[in-house]
């Protein structure tokens, strides 16, 4: 269980056992088996309990939400196509895709982060609005706290919230690179993230009320979990690989 109160899915947990104790060959078990143990012998509450601790909390897809409508052109946006090509292969780090979460009726929100190659996430506070100065100043703030070799660029979708982008530019040296209208999967990996993290803050909630402490938490929940597109590595531990290299060890 102590996986799963992580929110880790049962592939995540299986893997990262073999990974854990590779020469115990008892400590080893599929997550096929994980997933027969939760839904077959699993009853009552604790059935109900096992639902909740799953990444998705239902038991089907669900459509796609609406497209976003339309914002009017950000001054001096600069297309996704002209960000350097060693962020599309995920060679070098320090590139980041961004977003916002919303709450119910739009009226709160959650700054996402993520870092394209370790997959590591940082959540900000945004109070009252989502005024684009907010988000640049808040955003930079966030910024300015790691490496300068973390700080390669910026990936946004077109949402008025960034049009405050070159103030964030000129605070960070960081570019940010505007998506396409209505391509999400130009941003895939922090959508992906935002997937995860309606787990923590479902659609129809007020965000307003989690405090900076509470989203470092959630951050640090999601950044200890083992990802398969890291081969089963954390992204925390590939973050720290990384921290290393370029002079100590620290977790963010």
């Amino acid at each position: 269980m102590a996986g799963l109160d992580r929110r880790w899915s049962p592939q995540q947990i299986a893997t990262r056992i073999r990974l854990e104790f590779p020469t115990e060959p008892e400590m080893r078990g599929s997550h096929e088996t994980i997933c027969q143990t939760l839904f077959v012998q699993g009853k009552g509450e604790l059935r109900a309990m096992m639902y909740k601790a799953l990444r998705s909390g239902r038991a089907k897809r669900v459509s796609p939400s609406a497209k976003r409508p339309r914002h009017d052109l950000i001054v001096g946006m600069v297309n996704i196509s002209e960000r350097p090509k060693e962020a599309d292969d995920r060679a070098v780090p320090g590139f980041w895709e961004g977003d916002l979460i919303l709450g119910s009726a739009c009226k709160s929100q959650i700054l996402t982060l993520v870092e394209r190659q370790t997959r590591f996430v940082m959540l900000i506070r945004v109070p009252h609005d989502r005024s684009a100065d907010r988000v640049a100043m808040l955003l930079a703030n966030k910024m300015k706290t790691l490496p300068e070799f973390l700080r390669e660029s910026v990936t946004w979708d077109q949402g008025s919230e960034m049009a405050d982008h070159a103030t964030f530019t000129t605070a960070t040296g960081m570019p940010v690179y505007f998506c396409d209208p209505h391509s999400p999967w130009q941003r895939g990996t922090n959508e992906n993230t935002n997937r995860l993290l309606r787990q923590y803050f479902p659609k129809g909630t007020d965000l307003s009320v989690h405090s900076q402490v509470h989203l470092d938490d959630v951050a640090r929940e999601l950044n200890d979990r083992p990802r398969q597109t890291l081969d089963w590595y954390k992204p925390v531990e590939k973050l720290n690989e990384l921290l290393i290299e370029h002079g100590g060890a620290m977790t963010p």
